[in-house]
């Protein structure tokens, strides 16, 4: 057996969080790391769904409304996220997508900073949150100016109103200091915006602790929520009372049902909602969020960082051809991009050959880990495979 090989068995032998893999279906014959794009399928997952369609709409049908939970199921599933992310209780609430999330957190802080008119955005942004607020600058009246995250504390202004930011840079995967960018921003009097959709179920994130405005993110991540699953949106505690958010619909009213033609926000975290909730896709993510029940953040973050240096030393020894771009220690998400040359082709051979990550033009190759399935001796196989193809 080989050192990598002897070190790969030794490290899952050892792995506090190797029993979660068994509560994902997932085919053996494929080493999946692609994670941070869509996650794995948690294996109780199709019945839940199942009582959803058939039970709750085909037997209860407008009845789970009320007995069924399904109208505070936006802010219950918020309450199972909010650990996750460090967030006060009551203060975060599930539906819509990121985008809509990133365009009323963008717009709420606007409102919260009269007399200032500039959005700074993170210029290594997942291109949505650049467009939401191009979009939402127009609407306001405001300017976009871009900024790359080691430049953000020179740039701000007496200008500024609020600053949008990635925990994770999602192409090369270095994780940014939400405390020190935070604390910069504040000191400039605006707010700031975190997207945690690389990060959340990534490793642990205390958006409490450091007193973030609002944070957002997806679900269908390292969340594993399921494709389309429901974003949340996440509020400071003392902001929630001020929060005007742009997108004020039945669901946010104080009193839904009485239909007023006059829009009055709900008190508490429900005034972020909108419009009806997605009640299967929700559903579908409030099971899935049964696989986190009685996970320690810490060992995953441990095993996150173990798992992709382990990686970077194979790509090292077996496939030196491709470099690793991404930050070594504790500056790294839960993935490794590598450059190469062929970038695409190589990793059109690789999901061939049954490993699945993902190509970033014009030259990455980009794996996420998600320590609650990957294996040691998986990252090691993946190596071994770019190794062969890049040889």
């Amino acid at each position: 057996m080989s050192d990598l090989a002897e070190r790969a068995a030794r490290l899952d032998a050892d792995d506090p969080l190797a029993d979660r893999r068994d509560l994902f279906d997932l085919d053996d014959g494929v080493i999946y790391l692609d994670g941070n794009s869509l996650g794995a399928l948690p294996r109780h997952v199709p019945a839940r769904v199942a009582d959803v369609l058939t039970r709750q709409w085909g037997r209860m049908r407008i009845r789970s409304w009320t007995e069924g939970g399904w109208w505070d199921a936006p802010e219950r599933i918020g309450e199972r996220i909010a650990p996750l992310i460090g967030a006060a209780p009551g203060h975060v609430v599930v539906g819509d997508s990121t985008s809509v999330n990133v365009f009323r957190a963008v717009i709420s802080a606007l409102r919260m900073t009269p007399g200032r008119t500039e959005i700074l955005v993170d210029a290594t942004t997942f291109p949505t949150d650049g467009y939401i607020a191009a979009s939402a600058a127009r609407l306001a009246g405001a300017t976009v100016r871009a900024v790359h995250p080691a430049e953000v504390s020179g740039a701000l202004s007496g200008d500024t109103a609020v600053a949008l930011l990635n925990h994770v840079d999602y192409r090369s995967g270095r994780l940014h200091d939400m405390g020190t960018l935070t604390d910069a921003v504040h000191e400039a009097g605006a707010r700031v915006v975190w997207d945690l959709s690389h990060s959340a179920g990534a490793l642990p994130v205390d958006i409490g602790s450091h007193n973030v405005d609002f944070a957002v993110g997806c679900t269908y991540k390292y969340l594993n929520g399921g494709p389309g699953a429901p974003a949340f949106f996440a509020i400071r505690p003392d902001l929630l009372p001020r929060l005007d958010q742009p997108l004020g619909g039945w669901c946010s009213h104080r009193d839904p049902f009485a239909m007023d033609t006059e829009y009055v926000a709900a008190d508490g975290i429900a005034k972020a909602r909108a419009g009806t909730p997605e009640i299967v896709s929700l559903l579908t993510l409030d099971a899935a969020l049964d696989v986190w029940d009685g996970v320690d953040l810490r060992q995953l973050r441990a095993k996150s960082l173990a798992l992709t240096e382990f990686f970077v030393d194979c790509v090292n020894q077996l496939a030196p051809a491709a470099r690793s771009v991404t930050p070594a220690g504790e500056d790294r998400g839960s993935q490794v991009s590598l450059s190469c040359v062929d970038a695409e082709r190589v990793m059109a051979e690789l999901v061939a050959r049954g490993v699945v990550g993902d190509h970033r033009p014009p030259d990455l190759l980009r794996f996420g880990f998600t320590p609650l399935y990957t294996r040691f001796a998986d990252a090691l196989r993946a190596a071994e495979i770019l190794g062969e193809i890049l040889a």
